[in-house]
């Protein structure tokens, strides 16, 4: 067995993944980035759809992999993504960016908070890497987010808006709320600004602690923050908002969590951290490995297909336990995780699959706009040399 927590071997990985999408994903022609590339063989199948969340994700991997290895192609691509961010997906007239665009042509101009977290998450982390004009793009995103998404009354954000701002849809969700939490922490780092670790504390007490079910984090509520228990009862498999408990965002809530612990002096975050850690190993599968992509509400699988970021997510999570507090279970989920994740989600380019079935069994690439280039498992890697190697 490999030391998964070998720092050049976890380097390795980072570069491996990078390496299956640079440069064919770099778009000359209309600028940014080309996400939908076959997990197998690496072929463009999709040149105009662009999404918000993979933009930005793309911008997060290439300024990461330049503070790590300080390559400047890495610069060069993340220039690129905070650019076609900002000159394309930003809506200069309306204000926020859009969701989708074919080429540069705008799509879909709803504006969902999930996105926009995505967006503050990737200024913040080109601005820890010195790339031109992410501080300046942060400051304004961050800014704007606040004031069109959060509720102060609630101390979470609203999850949609249409294109003019004029209505929000009354749903809400732990998911982007989640993710503001993950950018405000980068932004944090990426600044020194209390703002950012104080937003993120205050976000993460009202869904960890206030908001618990019995501990457990469920995903969606009314416009009051009130569970509503019967969204999407019947899409248990939706891409971004499944019914059910997702035990790999309680995997990635306790790794948020562990973070937040060095900005909060009390004993909550921690204490949440093991808590929630717990509760995502109630989603793993003891006889095939992986977690199920959801629970019910009695904690029985309900969709059992296995997703790469919630295995990711939890590698993360294991790595900042470890280093908190020291103990060796951690360090034996953090080496098991990794073991399922070599054996049965990584493609032979060095890639991820996106899932895999009951057995184990990859699913072949989907047609649609890609989400998802390679953003969890970097951070993974990047977590366990944080936590273990530096």
């Amino acid at each position: 067995m490999s030391d998964y927590s070998d720092p050049d071997w976890l380097r390795s990985r980072i570069r491996a993944i990078l390496a299956f999408y640079h440069p064919t994903c770099l778009d000359d022609h209309h600028g940014g980035f080309i996400p939908q590339l076959d997990t197998e063989t690496g072929a463009v199948y999709d040149r105009e759809s662009k999404h918000l969340v993979a933009t930005a994700r793309f911008t997060r991997n290439f300024a990461l992999a330049y503070d790590r290895f300080g390559e400047e192609r890495w610069a060069e691509a993340a220039t690129r993504g905070v650019r076609f961010l900002h000159d394309q997906f930003r809506d200069a007239d309306r204000g926020g960016y859009h969701w989708l665009l074919e080429g540069t042509t705008a799509v879909d101009s709803r504006r969902f908070c999930y996105g926009h977290a995505f967006v503050v998450l990737a200024y913040a982390r080109a601005a820890a890497a010195g790339i031109p004009n992410a501080a300046a793009h942060l400051a304004d995103a961050w800014s704007l987010v606040d004031d069109r998404f959060y509720d102060p009354g609630q101390g979470l954000y609203r999850s949609v808006y249409d294109p003019d701002w004029a209505h929000a849809s009354s749903y809400r969700g732990q998911n982007a709320n989640m993710h503001l939490c993950e950018a405000a922490l980068v932004a944090a780092e990426a600044t020194g600004d209390r703002q950012y670790s104080d937003r993120a504390a205050t976000v993460a007490e009202r869904l960890c602690v206030d908001l618990a079910d019995d501990g457990r984090i469920w995903e969606h509520y009314d416009s009051d923050w009130t569970p509503d228990y019967d969204y999407n009862r019947d899409e248990p498999t939706h891409q971004f908002r499944p019914w059910g408990y997702q035990p790999g965002h309680h995997a990635e809530w306790a790794k948020l969590l562990a973070v937040l612990d060095s900005y909060v002096d009390d004993d909550w975050p921690a204490a949440r951290a093991t808590d929630l850690f717990e509760t995502a190993l109630m989603g793993w599968d003891d006889d095939r490995g992986g977690f199920y992509y959801t629970l019910d509400t009695d904690g029985d699988p309900l969709v059992d297909d296995k997703y790469g970021w919630a295995v990711a997510e939890a590698i993360g999570a294991a790595a900042a336990l470890a280093a908190h507090t020291g103990e060796d279970r951690y360090r034996d989920w953090y080496d098991r995780l990794w073991t399922y994740a070599i054996d049965n989600l990584t493609a032979p380019s060095g890639n991820w699959y996106e899932r895999v079935d009951a057995a184990n069994e990859p699913y072949q690439t989907g047609d649609g706009p890609a989400v998802e280039p390679g953003y969890h498992p970097i951070g993974a890697c990047d977590e366990a040399l944080r936590s273990l190697c530096e």
